[in-house]
């Protein structure tokens, strides 16, 4: 199975490096980690005017979008969610594995 390594830093300096496994049929994986990057990039822009939001208010937004995006695709709806829940699943199984690079806080 291919993978994407993605970097994700956090606002607050941590760095996750995850090795995302990809569906097998994948068109473009290079667009899959630009995807990926917008979309955070976007949450975090909107994060900076809007001010603190939940994170659990973030996580659903984001579960709605992807709601609505598999919603669109033109394909019976439960084909589109049962994919979309193999996708998260994944993704978390990888999340999970990911190497976690913390910054270091506080006065010594």
């Amino acid at each position: 199975m291919k993978k994407l390594p993605y970097r994700a830093r956090t606002a607050t300096g941590d760095t996750f490096d995850i090795e995302f496994p990809l569906h097998s049929e994948t068109g473009d994986p290079v667009k899959v980690g630009q995807l990926i990057s917008v979309l955070l990039d976007a949450i975090d822009s909107e994060m900076t005017v809007t001010g603190e939001t939940s994170n659990g208010d973030v996580l659903q937004a984001v579960a709605m979008t992807l709601a609505i995006r598999g919603g669109v695709i033109h394909a019976p709806l439960e084909t589109s969610a049962s994919l979309a829940n193999d996708l998260v699943r994944t993704a978390f199984d990888a999340m999970a594995e990911a190497t976690i690079h913390r910054t270091q806080s506080g006065h010594a």
